[in-house]
């Protein structure tokens, strides 16, 4: 064997300096005092910890980065944008609008609450810190308008609802950040069930390291991400890790923005670095799927991260990750000075165009009224072509998940088929807290793959003839809807605080309100934006743009 190198070291991720503007939230439960070797120390209480975490998840429920609100302004302004693609922009820009008033969070899903820290040497806390934080997660979920997703498992098989949402991801570090020992800095995440199933792993060898293989691999793999977990997206690649774990973590955090400041060039200490020109290569690649922001056109994504880690010899795993509409993260400090957050948007309003609606609507939109027969919806659809623009009014059934699982219970049972499904198109959804004063709370809607497998058997029996929801279908849907002349609708995700103020006008229970969130609601909405996803002649907008058609080489 050859000789050793010399000792080197570098972290695997070096973050450069921190450019955040932060505000204060408060001075109070921090204090400096003066320990041995004349070395000075910051102390941190328990409340400290607590109001910070209190303060940021209410903020990242409510309000997105300028630069995140910039890029939707762009997609407007961008004449190279679909007609499709600006409605979805201008849409999420009013949700956001609305959001940035406190009461209804922008996205029904409130997600996992994940927090990351790092504390410096010199930072002395009580060692309950991943307690204090948990504290302030549930202080923010049960005192606004969000949604409790956390399930206990009381069995293998069986779980529970914990009732809010705790608990956490709690990850904390002992390491000066940023070469600071008196400082203790923070990235607080809301992680919902769509974006964060669209984070994938994949475990390649030193084959896919050329760059014609790379960008046919990505252009196949990134196309499978689809649309359920609402973009336009921030896309983040990782190539490489010292751990398949490990790469999955960083990819979180680039989609994050985190790690934005990375050298942009390897070396021999084996850093992780940005290839910039592969980003640009990716993003350029997205444009071309013809996905668009959701239903056709160029915004897939708003930005590409490519991070390239060291690897063991014989593994090369590559981890894929997004951050989607509600981009939801900030970070955070706790410093002698205080306690410091990253600071917000809170007037979005100012990212929104000086123009009409109708200046954007350049395709017909076909209204659509509930109130009548179901065959009398099903035949005014089947007029149209997949893409096409609609505007719902009337009454939808909401079903999900758990809903689903019940009546296909009772339907294997030899039960008949309950009438609000053969009566009512049924949107896959589960709401927020209702703020008081509102018809319900922020009501996006839920990704519609989770259903796929009770469409067949809910048609045959003559339910979900016309069903609502995000993201693509599989074959098996289309094929059914062509069999029993069904429609997929596909509704916008990510504007849950604009549909609940805008659209909802009624929310009623119908079955099983012991689910919560999850029980068979009936709803009244007006003017709800849908797109013609699947038709009952067998077309599936989807399909086509799902393909890999093209071969790039990287020049």
């Amino acid at each position: 064997m050859s000789s050793a190198a010399a000792f080197s070291y570098a972290p695997l991720l070096p973050t450069g300096p921190d450019t955040t503007e932060y505000r204060l939230v408060t001075d109070e439960g921090v204090d400096v005092v003066n320990g041995p070797g004349g070395r000075r120390f910051l102390t941190v209480e328990p409340t400290a910890l607590t109001a910070l975490t209190a303060e940021a998840m209410h903020d990242i429920a409510h309000y997105l980065r300028p630069a995140h609100l910039a890029q939707l302004r762009s997609i407007i302004d961008d004449p190279a944008a679909s007609p499709n693609d600006r409605f979805v922009a201008l849409d999420l820009l009013r949700n956001a609008n609305i959001a940035a008033g406190g009461v209804l969070p922008m996205c029904q899903d409130t997600g996992t609450a994940i927090v990351m820290g790092k504390r410096g040497r010199h930072v002395l806390t009580d060692g309950t810190d991943a307690e204090a934080i948990s504290r302030g997660v549930y202080q923010a979920y049960t005192r606004l308008n969000l949604r409790y997703s956390q399930l206990a498992p009381l069995t293998m098989w069986d779980e529970r609802n914990t009732g809010s949402n705790l608990p956490a991801q709690v990850e904390l570090y002992a390491e000066d950040p940023d070469g600071h020992p008196d400082a203790y800095k923070f990235l607080f995440m809301a992680k919902g069930g769509g974006s964060a199933n669209k984070s994938y792993l994949y475990q390649e060898t030193k084959a896919l390291l050329n760059p014609t293989r790379m960008m046919q691999f990505l252009e196949e793999k990134l196309r499978l991400i689809g649309t359920s977990a609402c973009p336009p997206y921030h896309l983040a690649i990782v190539i490489g890790g010292t751990s398949a774990e490990y790469a999955l973590k960083t990819a979180k955090y680039a989609s994050a923005k985190y790690l934005d400041a990375l050298p942009t060039e390897g070396s021999m200490t084996a850093h992780g670095f940005r290839d910039l020109e592969l980003e640009a290569q990716v993003l350029e690649l997205t444009r071309n799927f013809g996905i668009g922001a959701q239903f056709g056109g160029r915004y897939f994504c708003h930005d590409v991260r490519v991070v390239r880690l060291p690897r063991h010899g014989a593994s090369c795993p590559v981890a894929i990750a997004v951050s989607c509409s509600a981009d939801r993260q900030a970070v955070a400090k706790i410093t002698p000075s205080g306690v410091w957050l990253e600071r917000l948007e809170t007037d979005p309003a100012r990212f929104l165009p000086d123009v009409t609606d109708e200046t954007l609507e350049t395709e017909e939109v076909v209204r659509v009224d509930l109130n009548r027969p179901m065959d009398e919806i099903r035949a005014e659809l089947s007029k149209y072509p997949v893409k096409t623009r609609l505007s719902l009014t009337g009454p939808l059934v909401v079903a999900r998940d758990i809903a689903h699982a019940k009546i296909a219970e009772r339907l294997d049972a030899g039960e008949p088929m309950p009438q609000y499904l053969r009566d009512h198109a049924v949107y896959y959804a589960g709401p927020a807290k209702t703020p008081e004063g509102y018809a319900s709370g922020s009501f996006g809607p839920t990704t519609a793959g989770r259903m796929d497998a009770y469409v067949e058997k809910f048609q045959a029996a003559g339910g979900s003839q016309v069903m609502l929801a995000k993201g693509n279908r599989s074959a098996q849907v289309t094929r059914s809807c062509q069999q029993h002349g069904g429609f997929y609708l596909g509704s916008i995700g990510g504007p849950a605080a604009r549909l609940a103020q805008d659209c909802i006008k009624h929310v009623e229970v119908l079955e099983y309100p012991e689910l919560g969130m999850e029980a068979v609601w009936k709803i009244e909405v007006e003017d709800f934006p849908a797109f013609i996803v699947v038709d009952d002649k067998g077309n599936d907008f989807f399909a086509e743009v799902t393909k890999p058609v093209l071969t790039v080489g990287r020049r």
